[in-house]
């Protein structure tokens, strides 16, 4: 992997010029009453570095003539590490992740400047790390001091996210393998829980046999906070609480995925508890079904990523007006949105390093189009709370339409020639989603 991290650094280094970019790990998180949360790593910085502990900082410059890629990281230190776990140190860094140089993290301030002092910006994402942030802007503004004596330094600071990210949004081939293992992980955890969902089981029984699963696999754990949702929980789109004790015509929503190596799988699907849909809850999911798949028929590269939210949205509306729970013109209904009590998000978003992974999804006024090594869900749906209030000139819902929640989410890649549905392990029909 050492070869891939540095290939990403060399493209960035090619982006950012005469720049000098500075990223910072994530913290050691910490509960309160001194419990520590798992430590996860800073998506940039391990997309460019591989190092996963806290507390380093990594420089990528070309403005050096002997360090282009230098990490500042934690010491060896014994009796912290007997309370906080074992660190790589300073001199095993250099060698084991491809660094020019490594110092010390309380080095920083001081060996700092001779990275930016030639550099014609700063790339650094102004965070959370508010004393991290001072550090930076007190370097950008003491060699914005001495700028006129020497007609160098930093002259702009700029967040590396729109330079670093499209690099991010398509995967390279050991992305993918990662990405696949998550999936497949998740594949087998979603197959696992429909067979062993009943009436009479509680909802946390399910979590617990897919996060089971996901560690037994060899994944870091859920990518996410599990959603199993049965009944009208499955109107709540993030509901967590997963202590509902499922019964006899529930439908069950389960949006879960695993993490294998920070890569992140994500899948829903949505069945009867008891094995057989009710009349109301198969009319609601075959249009979800539809919808679904016509979301993905969109997704070839060159094609615009807002077309797969707008085919999804045109079938859910036309099955919606044939169920008589929307009325009127199916145009005026689309442009004013008029079906957002039903379905109020978007059709998907990008996935990788993190589940809501970066990349923009437009370019100001202009589409962005879909390319190959892109990894999107395609997750549309129906939900019809007890509560639900149709906006003004729409009808009241029928009571026994209440409390059905239907999503079907896939992941999906952008091939050179179309797509590929990553999770097509999980199946989705009707027919099979009976018993």
């Amino acid at each position: 992997m050492q070869t891939e991290y540095a290939r990403r650094r060399e493209q960035l280094l090619a982006k950012i010029g005469k720049g000098t970019a500075v990223f910072r790990s994530a913290p050691m998180a910490v509960m309160h009453h001194d419990v520590e949360y798992n430590f996860r790593q800073e998506s940039d910085f391990f997309y460019l570095t591989g190092f996963n502990e806290p507390n380093a900082v990594a420089v990528l410059t070309n403005q050096h003539a002997e360090h282009r890629f230098v990490l500042f990281v934690q010491p060896k230190d014994l009796e912290k590490e007997t309370w906080t776990g074992y660190r790589v140190g300073v001199e095993a860094a250099k060698e084991k992740f491809g660094a020019d140089e490594v110092y010390p993290i309380n080095e920083l301030e001081e060996k700092l400047t001779q990275y930016l002092i030639l550099a014609d910006r700063i790339y650094y994402h102004l965070g959370r790390d508010r004393p991290f942030n001072t550090l930076i802007l007190d370097q950008w503004q003491s060699l914005m001091a001495t700028y006129p004596k020497r007609g160098t330094g930093p002259i702009a600071l700029e967040d590396p996210a729109p330079t670093l990210h499209p690099l991010r949004l398509r995967k390279s081939a050991a992305e993918l393998d990662r990405m696949r293992q998550a999936i497949a992980i998740s594949v087998e955890a979603h197959n696992h829980a429909r067979e062993f969902a009943r009436p009479g089981r509680y909802e946390y029984e399910v979590q617990a046999e897919m996060e089971h699963l996901f560690r037994l696999r060899g994944g870091m754990g859920p990518a996410y906070p599990s959603i199993v949702a049965s009944g009208a929980n499955a109107c709540v789109l993030h509901y967590t609480e997963n202590t509902r004790q499922m019964q006899n015509q529930d439908l069950l929503l389960i949006d879960a995925g695993c993490s294998y190596d920070y890569y992140n799988g994500d899948i829903t699907r949505t069945f009867p508890v008891d094995g057989k849909f009710t009349p109301e809850q198969k009319a609601i999911y075959e249009i979800v079904l539809a919808a679904q798949l016509q979301a993905i028929a969109q997704v070839h590269p060159g094609k615009p990523y807002g077309q797969i939210h707008d085919a999804a949205v045109r079938v859910l509306v036309e099955g919606l007006l044939d169920l008589k729970l929307l009325t009127g013109d199916i145009e005026e209904i689309i442009k004013e949105e008029k079906y957002k009590p039903f379905y109020m998000h978007r059709t998907g978003h990008w996935l990788g390093l993190d589940v809501h992974d970066v990349g923009v999804y437009q370019q100001g006024e202009q589409p962005q189009n879909l390319a190959p090594g892109q990894v999107l869900t395609v997750e549309p749906g129906i939900y019809i709370s007890p509560y639900i209030k149709p906006v003004e000139g729409q009808p009241e819902v029928d009571p026994r339409w209440h409390g059905i929640g239907i999503r079907i989410e896939d992941d999906v890649l952008v091939t050179a020639h179309g797509h590929e549905v990553l999770t097509e392990g999980v199946p989705k029909s009707v027919e099979e989603m009976e018993r």
